[in-house]
């Protein structure tokens, strides 16, 4: 067996280049690196640990040309948009560092003859498992959080994109000390392999079915974890909707990166009086989508299944839906779709848009709060009241109104039901990579 992990380039099969496997026996010892750097970690400030990751934030901007390609030829997504997202992690890390400081600054109160002292202390060693869809905007969400906390970090990337991780480490490995963020190469065998091994934290982004094991895996040492899950996201769209917002908002989300995203709308159920109106504005808006390749056969073969069997159970196809090009899913727009196929139920990660019709509002609420999943959502309707009310019967834990479901500024980034345990982003999700201690003594 190699062990060299190739990295595959989804549109031609090309290789694009490869890293050494991480052998299991050793990520031991890289553990026992990664507790000695984090006792000298956890002494430096939070100011200085904010200057370092921001100036690693500058170099991630400088190379954005470079790693952006590197992106696209690794998962399939455009060049622009591998540009963009590594600009995004560089122009967004300063502001980022920033408010966690300010999150885990140390706080004292006095109630009566008692002084209270609240620390946001380092756990120790956060195992960061990423996924290839967003290859360093994702490993950013857990690996930044962790390092502003005092902690070391192991990234496990996805072994679909592991040159792009691989450029990600690197660049910010510049400015810290050496030991305190490692990266280890390999499949599922690496990861099972870190789960079990002695970390403090595990931070996962990923699939259900991979956060149901990790979460078994971590039970017996009582692991701390966090889980951001897949999604089947719905949206639900009023009789008083604004039809061409709706139409683009549902196209945007349906088919961003070809619908490789975990807030992917992969459900519309639309109400009867507009329905005609919406599919042909979307398919109208879908037929001229240009996509990327899907990141493997695997999922592409996936998706088409999907597409398939829901074509034979009835759904009408108004935009592809069959040819699809080698290696790619073609925007696909299908309605009459029902609640009891596959592609209703499972997760898709394809770019697909299903739509329903409804006409009866609590139908629509039960019929989309129908799934383990529960990460994102959108309501649309002109009458906000309405639309609000709609939205807060809904069970997913960020849904947008007009809008996807995308919030602003230093918002908690979170799934309920089986879409998450734990969260990103916000005063309290960053605390969430820190140990809260309690120091309390008596004062005249």
């Amino acid at each position: 067996m190699s062990n060299m992990l190739k990295s595959y380039n989804p549109a031609n099969g090309a290789v694009v280049g490869e890293v050494p496997i991480t052998p299991v026996a050793q990520i031991a010892g890289i553990v026992t690196t990664a507790k000695q750097a984090a006792k000298q970690w956890r002494k430096v400030s939070l100011a200085e640990r904010a200057e370092k990751l921001t100036q690693a934030g500058l170099k991630l901007q400088e190379k954005a040309d470079e790693i952006g390609q590197l992106i696209s030829a690794e998962m399939g997504k455009p060049v622009s948009s591998g540009i963009s997202e590594t600009k995004f992690c560089g122009r967004g890390m300063a502001s980022k560092v920033a408010k966690i400081a300010k999150a885990l600054q140390s706080e004292i109160s006095v109630h009566r003859s008692m002084e209270t002292q609240t620390h946001f202390d380092a756990l120790g060693v956060c195992a960061a498992i990423s996924p290839w869809n967003y290859p360093l905007s994702m490993p950013q969400t857990m690996v930044i959080p962790a390092l502003m906390a005092g902690n070391s970090v192991i990234l496990k990337p996805s072994e679909e994109t592991p040159l792009s991780a691989q450029a990600y480490v690197d660049v910010l490995n510049a400015f810290l000390p050496e030991g305190l963020l490692q990266i280890i190469h390999g499949a599922d065998e690496q990861g099972k392999a870190l789960v079990k091994a002695d970390v403090d934290l595990i931070a996962f982004t990923g699939s259900r079915a991979a956060g149901i094991n990790i979460m078994s895996a971590a039970s017996d040492s009582l692991k701390r974890i966090m889980l951001e899950l897949g999604g089947k996201d719905p949206m639900i769209v009023l009789d008083d909707a604004d039809i061409e917002q709706a139409a683009e908002v549902a196209v945007n989300m349906s088919f961003e990166n070809a619908g490789q995203m975990c807030v992917s709308t992969e459900r519309i159920f639309v109400h009867d009086s507009i329905a005609e109106a919406f599919e042909k504005k979307v398919a109208q808006l879908a037929a001229d989508v240009k996509t990327g390749p899907m990141v493997n056969e695997r999922q592409r073969q996936h998706v088409i299944k999907q597409i398939d069997a829901a074509i034979t159970s009835g759904a009408r196809v108004l935009v592809g839906g069959k040819d699809h090009p080698k290696a790619h899913v073609l925007p696909t727009v299908l309605t009459d779709v029902t609640d009891d196929m596959d592609i209703m139920q499972g997760e898709t990660f394809g770019p697909v848009a299903c739509i329903s019709r409804f006409s009866d509002i609590d139908d629509a609420i039960e019929r989309a709060n129908d799934s383990v999943y529960a990460l994102g959502g959108a309501v649309f309707g002109k009458d906000e009241t309405r639309a609000c009310e709609v939205a807060r019967q809904l069970t997913p834990g960020m849904i947008g109104i007009n809008k996807s479901c995308f919030a602003g500024g230093d918002t908690p980034w979170v799934g309920a039901k089986q879409s998450g345990y734990g969260y990103h982003g916000s005063v309290a999700g960053h605390r969430q990579f820190a140990q809260l201690r309690i120091i309390t003594r008596s004062v005249s």
